[in-house]
């Protein structure tokens, strides 16, 4: 009987480029899921405390987003620190409403959300004007926003 000794095998070389593919795959997917609604706050707007305040089951499909500070000036959709007054909004608010409209009958007003971030320094009445400013414009469906609190509220017994 004849031994005969192997020759030493070379390590096989895997393909990575399906490993490569998938992990660029997987890094889509955690983008598309990525919430981006704080990159929409300004951090300079401190919301008011309550215990009802929580956060949307699901994110809104198509907000405006209006953020009043506690000198009442107005930014919309983050747009940087360009601040505006009641009778500003209400001019933009009105375009909004018409690009909208001009979008054509895959987007009505009635799908748009608009959600409002107040200072809790801000007077509720310039929240009603906002408000109010975004009915004249047209649009119907209102997200009030509120920072969640610790503190339970009291229930008589």
């Amino acid at each position: 009987m004849r031994i005969v000794k192997k020759k030493a095998t070379k390590y096989a070389k895997g393909d990575m480029t399906p490993m490569i593919d998938m992990v660029f795959q997987l890094i889509a997917f955690f983008m598309v899921l990525i919430n981006f609604s704080e990159i929409e706050q300004d951090q300079k707007v401190r919301l008011p405390e309550s215990e009802l305040a929580k956060p949307p089951e699901v994110a809104y499909e198509k907000p405006i987003t209006l953020q009043m500070r506690e000198d009442e000036g107005i930014i919309l959709n983050a747009g940087g620190d360009d601040l505006m007054t009641i009778e500003d909004l209400r001019i933009a608010l009105k375009r909004e409403a018409q690009i909208i409209k001009a979008a054509g009958k895959d987007v009505k007003l009635s799908d748009v959300t608009v959600v409002i971030r107040a200072d809790k320094g801000a007077r509720t009445g310039k929240v009603q004007e906002m408000i109010d400013a975004a009915q004249q414009a047209e649009f119907e469906t209102f997200a009030l926003r509120g920072q969640q609190s610790d503190v339970k509220m009291r229930t008589s017994e």
